[in-house]
């Protein structure tokens, strides 16, 4: 058994029973061959619900820091975020961006799912940002098809993205997915700075409707810098 299959076995039904998350539109994901999901990031614990719902592992990257402790918490903490899809990746340092694409990349090519969150951190404010290229040139250099996504309640399970998710009335999950994507008409042109925004912008409006969220044109990390 995979360490991905056990933590379904043991956390799925958890995750049901405390925050009963209702998932709309997972037959949109195809079951098999390479898939971009892109979706809105409110806060930390996104990136475990997703998994859990997910019936196809997904593959994400994630702050190598997470897996860099030697205590029995940390070893802990590498155990889990590795086993429900994170790959590690230095993404402060002046190649992380190059890092990060590439290892995308290569997961798409071995024909397994790849998660990203196009905004390139959680949202500051609940609302959703304006999104990075690096999913278009993703989409574009592997033919990937892009499945839209969106978290939908998490901000309020675990608001500001610390301390342990809350349950309760009135803080339900829903995961939902839209159709998938197809990018095929720009194939070649990845390194159309233009195509490339077009792509991305397409990719956010989709996100935007399934989310709900307000749009704001800018990037979330020049709001957390101010």
């Amino acid at each position: 058994m995979s360490r991905f299959v056990l933590l379904k076995v043991l956390l799925g039904p958890l995750l049901k029973l405390f925050f009963r998350p209702q998932v709309e539109g997972i037959g949109q994901i195809p079951a098999d061959g390479p898939v971009i999901l892109a979706g809105n990031h409110l806060t930390f614990i996104d990136s475990i619900i997703l998994p859990l719902v997910m019936e196809r592992q997904v593959f994400f990257i994630g702050k190598d820091e997470y897996v860099k402790g030697r205590s029995p918490r940390g070893r802990l903490m590498a155990w889990f975020f590795t086993a429900v899809g994170m790959i590690p990746v230095d993404r402060d340092g002046g190649h992380g961006g190059v890092a990060a694409l590439m290892t995308g990349r290569r997961v798409l090519e071995e024909g397994r799912v790849f998660g990203i969150y196009p905004e390139g951190t959680r949202s500051p404010d609940g609302r959703l940002y304006r999104g990075r290229t690096g999913i278009a040139r993703l989409t574009l250099m592997t033919g990937a098809p892009v499945v839209p996504f969106a978290m939908i309640g998490t901000d309020r399970v675990q608001p500001g993205g610390r301390g342990l998710p809350r349950v309760g009335r009135g803080r339900r999950i829903t995961v939902r997915f839209g159709r998938p994507l197809d990018f095929s008409r720009y194939e070649g042109m990845d390194r159309d700075r233009y195509v490339l925004r077009a792509v991305t912008d397409e990719v956010m409006t989709e996100v935007m409707r399934l989310s709900g969220q307000e749009y704001v044109d800018m990037y979330a990390t020049k709001v957390k810098a101010a």
